[in-house]
């Protein structure tokens, strides 16, 4: 019996496996695992999915180093699941680990998806708003849980637009320490004040402090953040209403 089950698991998980692909642009390797047998598969359960992936390559310009998920028990649709793909009844609750390189993360500032969906921040100073409009960004990962970031904004205010570039270091937030912020110097510009810094903290408190992030069908938390050299990985809750076939839907 447990060779039919073992069987089964395996031709859904191929199934899957090869739908998945077929929207990746690029991808080194992919194991995807559906933990159910088949008198479950009637009944519409599984008892979760697995995914780990490396080198893959979602659309031009965005690349993720390795990725691995783990869903728990599922209700899914019988009738295309027995078809190799997932489809979700109800939504369901996941963990997964990504782990993206600084070449990657700074390809992704590059392509055309960020660059589409860059759009101007607009802050209360004092009463009188100030609007950001992001021209470009370079992250480096030197290390030591730190993150640099190189950019260059414009800046609007008082009917002025005038360019302001900039370096930072931070220390994003983990389990076991809150976000710190090392080092902020303009490089450009003839810098910005005391007032419009408070109101730009003040924000980035408020964006951490948001339980949860949602795009498209899902809704994710990030629990921790672990920054090596060349490297930052995501531990991340999720809540997913759909497992998409594509993982191209999820950048659309």
């Amino acid at each position: 019996m447990q060779d039919e089950h073992n069987l089964e698991e395996k031709v859904l998980s191929q199934g899957a496996e090869m739908m998945v692909s077929q929207g990746l642009d690029e991808v080194e390797k992919i194991d995807i695992n559906v933990q159910t047998d088949l008198f479950k598969i009637v009944q519409g359960q599984a008892d979760g999915v697995s995914f780990a992936g490396e080198g893959l390559v979602i659309q031009e310009g965005i690349r993720v180093q390795e990725i691995k998920l783990q869903t728990d028990s599922i209700d899914i649709n019988p009738l295309s699941a027995l078809f190799g793909q997932i489809e979700l009844n109800q939504p369901v609750n996941a963990i997964v680990r990504i782990i993206l390189t600084e070449v990657d993360i700074n390809r992704t500032m590059t392509s055309d998806f960020v660059r589409s969906r860059m759009q101007n921040y607009d802050l209360d100073v004092d009463g009188e708003i100030v609007s950001f409009e992001p021209q470009k960004i370079q992250v480096f990962l030197p290390g030591d849980g730190k993150i640099e970031c190189k950019g260059r904004v414009l800046l609007k205010e008082k009917g002025n637009t005038r360019p302001l570039a900039y370096t930072a270091i931070a220390r994003p937030r983990t389990l076991s320490q809150p976000a710190m912020l090392e080092s902020f110097n303009c490089t450009e510009g003839s810098g910005v004040s005391i007032e419009l810094v408070t109101a730009l903290m003040q924000k980035v408190k408020e964006l951490m402090n948001l339980p949860y992030f949602k795009w498209e069908d899902i809704a994710f938390s990030i629990k921790d953040i672990k920054v090596e050299i060349g490297s930052l990985t995501l531990l991340v809750e999720t809540q997913v209403k759909q497992i998409p076939s594509s993982l191209t839907e999820l950048f659309p």
